[in-house]
């Protein structure tokens, strides 16, 4: 039961708000050291070595930058003027564009903070201004923000191919379709609101000084650029032509060109986005090694064979397994964020779902969505905080909690679909 103790001390230093990463190595240090003395850390170098010579991993800090080259583009900016124009007569139609811009942002940078801040500065005035129900608004700009969660090339992909030990590749392909289908759930949904509340998402005027053909053309040049970019990166994995590392790199390079091409280049914003890219890095890193070390002795300790008893006893095979495993992340995704649930939860879950026979590809789909959802989840949700940092103060954090409500009932029924009808996915 050392283990099992051991897990919920460290959930609990979490949630009083210790740092992560010396949460992790600090307990797993007392626990390892009091349940099997300091021998058992004897293999701790070997497990770091392991760590930083794993290619795979590489593939973080080049998206991580590519993304944050983009943010610094103007690139949400030019999208959501064009798009917001184009859509802007249809009912909800600024709230769509939002939506559709988030995808294509999801694809392009991954990175859930910049797109919500973006989108925030920019989408919310216009529809506060034209009386856009605030939740609604809000709800639509924190949705949008996380699609870089599923719609690869996705951080959270990379890291469970990693600890599922699934190609990266594969859990790319796999999660295009339940990416697509969920931005059109959400279209859906804005549709019908829209159609039920007509006061809440009213259509905005035309500007009779541009032409409908300049308005395509204006769209056209804001979303080439970006959408190329994304057949580049991920054309050149789903073909076979580079690995995910690979196209990383070719996506760093890519963004590099488009800033040029935006006119944006300087050597100091390449340097601001390499520290930043540094800053993000060595938090994942340095969380991956204080995970490594809990996995080690709460394997040590025998927790893992206890999880593993625990969960084959439950009822219903691998559906009752499958449930719980979903409806338990879904819950920890209330309190912890996406990286300690990859690196501790998900590696305690894995063997248990190998031995009852899941395809692994699809486990680490349903994962991925279920760890989108953890970014909307009140209290703790990282996209409800990153709005409310830029809002307005006419807008309150209820207003937001009661606007990501829809979206994540959205989220839990394509989830839903994806455990019910993987076939339907390609999975």
């Amino acid at each position: 039961m050392i283990g099992i103790v051991m897990f919920f001390v460290a959930l609990f230093a979490l949630l009083l708000g210790f740092p992560v990463a010396f949460t992790f190595g600090g307990i797993a240090l007392i626990f390892g050291v009091w349940a099997e003395g300091i021998e058992m850390f004897a293999f701790m170098p070997y497990r770091i070595q392991s760590i930083m010579q794993n290619t795979v991993l590489m593939a973080v800090p080049l998206f991580v930058f590519m993304g944050l080259v983009l943010q610094k583009t103007r690139l949400a900016e030019q999208l959501l003027e064009s798009m917001g124009r184009l859509f802007g007569g249809v009912r909800g139609g600024i709230a769509i564009s939002t939506v559709l811009v988030g995808a294509l942002l999801a694809a392009s940078t991954g990175v859930v903070g910049a797109s919500v801040v973006a989108m925030g500065l920019i989408s919310l005035p216009v529809m506060l201004k034209y009386n856009y129900d605030k939740g609604l608004a809000c709800g639509t700009i924190c949705a949008s923000g996380t699609l870089g969660q599923i719609i690869p090339p996705s951080i959270v992909l990379i890291l469970l191919g990693d600890v599922l030990g699934v190609p990266v590749g594969d859990l790319f392909q796999a999660a295009l379709w339940p990416g697509l289908v969920l931005v059109g759930a959400y279209i859906v949904y804005i549709l019908i609101y829209s159609k039920l509340n007509p006061e809440a998402a009213m259509p905005i005027g035309r500007d009779d000084s541009i032409s409908r053909r300049e308005e395509v053309i204006t769209a056209l040049k804001a979303v080439i650029p970006p959408l190329a970019l994304i057949i580049v990166v991920l054309g050149s994995i789903f073909a076979g032509v580079a690995t995910p590392t690979e196209s990383a790199a070719l996506g760093g390079a890519g963004a590099l060109i488009l800033a040029m091409l935006y006119g944006q280049f300087s050597w100091k914003m390449v340097y601001e986005a390499s520290k930043e890219t540094v800053n993000v890095t060595a938090m994942v890193f340095a969380i991956l090694l204080g995970a490594t070390a809990f996995s080690m002795a709460f394997t040590y300790t025998g927790g893992d064979i206890l999880v593993e008893e625990w969960m084959l006893a439950i009822p219903g095979d691998k559906w009752g397994f499958l449930i719980a495993t979903m409806i338990v992340i879904l819950i920890l995704g209330f309190f912890i964020d996406f990286v300690e649930i990859c690196f501790i939860i998900v590696p305690i879950l894995a063997p248990v779902a190998s031995t009852l026979g899941i395809e692994m590809t699809w486990f680490g789909i349903l994962v991925a969505m279920n760890l989108q959802t953890s970014f909307l989840t009140p209290p703790f949700g990282f996209s409800l905080f990153y709005l409310k940092g830029v809002a307005p103060k006419s807008v309150t954090t209820m207003d937001i909690y009661r606007g990501v409500m829809p979206f994540i009932a959205i989220q839990i029924l394509v989830l839903v679909s994806i455990l019910v009808f993987p076939e339907f996915y390609g999975m």
